[in-house]
């Protein structure tokens, strides 16, 4: 069996081999880059997760974000220091999966990294597996397949992240249900909610909002309904 392939993008050389030799420790294959250019000339079709520092010289983490969401799906998790608030929502808001605050544990980052990867091997083994199934959702003008990141907007291809998919293949299974955000998190996350995982949740749904509705600012699709959550509406059906 391949061993999972680990990008670690981190300018601090304690930080990163800390963390090499944790996840080499569990039988990962770790890659490492001290600034954003180099990341993305070591990112590949063989990457399954890459671990990105925010605050870098040069190209921000941020920045390398984009870069790589142009060319692959692959989660993301930054690492950012607790102070950097909004730098955790700008990073989500430029394709981000998850978020890890400085200073981390060991016990939190494998946590992290092992949930993410099952996730997109998951999605991923799907995929390779049901290529030509023919199982898809589609309604007000949104089609999704069911097994795998395949997404069609009125008519046109939309790349999402993995979390992005999978919040929308949720909500679509069962129009009209209120989703809180704990409801999200814990079913598309499969960790445990915290008060503090609803800022994540709500960045997630503004971004898949930007990217599925013809109007962000005024959504038809992923509606609100406050005080209780967010649902997939077909109202206009």
């Amino acid at each position: 069996m391949k061993k999972e392939s680990i990008l670690i993008i981190e300018d601090d050389p304690d930080i990163r081999e800390g963390v090499r030799i944790l996840l080499e420790g569990e039988d990962y294959t770790v890659t490492e880059a001290e600034n954003g250019r180099k990341g993305l000339e070591l990112l590949n079709a063989e990457t399954d997760l890459v671990i990105l520092d925010v605050m870098m010289p040069g190209m921000s983490g941020i920045r390398t974000c984009e870069e790589i969401r142009k060319v692959s799906n692959v989660p993301v998790l930054f690492l950012t220091a607790k102070s950097q608030e909004s730098g955790k929502l700008i990073g989500l808001m430029a394709g981000g999966d998850d978020y890890l605050p400085k200073p981390f544990s060991y016990s939190e980052l494998l946590g992290r990294v092992k949930a993410l990867l099952r996730r997109y091997r998951v999605y991923r083994g799907k995929k390779e597996d049901d290529e030509d199934a023919d199982a898809c959702l589609e309604m007000a003008g949104v089609r999704v397949h069911k097994v795998f990141n395949d997404v069609e907007v009125r008519g046109k291809k939309v790349d999402l992240s993995d979390i992005e998919y999978q919040m929308l293949l949720l909500m679509m299974k069962y129009p009209g249900k209120i989703f809180s955000a704990q409801n999200l998190y814990e079913s598309v996350w499969d960790e445990p909610y915290f008060y503090t995982c609803n800022s994540t949740v709500m960045v997630h749904i503004r971004k898949l909002r930007v990217k599925i509705e013809e109007n962000p600012q005024e959504p038809r699709l992923i509606q609100t309904v406050w005080g209780k959550g967010y649902r997939f509406g077909v109202d206009d059906e």
